[in-house]
């Protein structure tokens, strides 16, 4: 993992995981007295950031799982791959948006 791009990818995706791992157990789309429109609020909300922490958790270990030669999973259609400058882009983007809140909330 001597890549700059890969050591970013994964850096951003501890960063991602964390904070998603964090939001995803504040959200409660199934608490007792919410409304209709709030219930589907919270639930995309979890939605979102559960998506997220796959997605991170993925950038997490992919470079474990290729430094221990697997390079494929059980699964046919999910393989561990590079990732490419777009990808890390965006979850980098995620990953200094998370950091400026923390920053600004003090």
């Amino acid at each position: 993992m001597t890549d700059p791009i890969q050591l970013a990818h994964w850096l951003a995706g501890i960063v991602v995981l964390a904070e998603a791992l964090n939001k995803l157990e504040r959200t409660a789309p199934f608490a007792a007295g919410l409304s209709s429109r709030k219930r589907v609020v919270d639930f995309l909300k979890a939605l979102a950031w559960l998506l997220l922490a796959i997605g991170a958790g993925g950038a997490v270990a992919t470079p474990l799982l290729l430094a221990m030669g697997i390079h494929a999973t059980p699964f046919d259609r999910i393989t561990h791959a590079q990732p490419t400058f777009a990808e890390t882009a965006v979850l980098l983007g995620f990953a200094v948006l998370i950091v400026r809140t923390r920053v600004k909330e003090g």
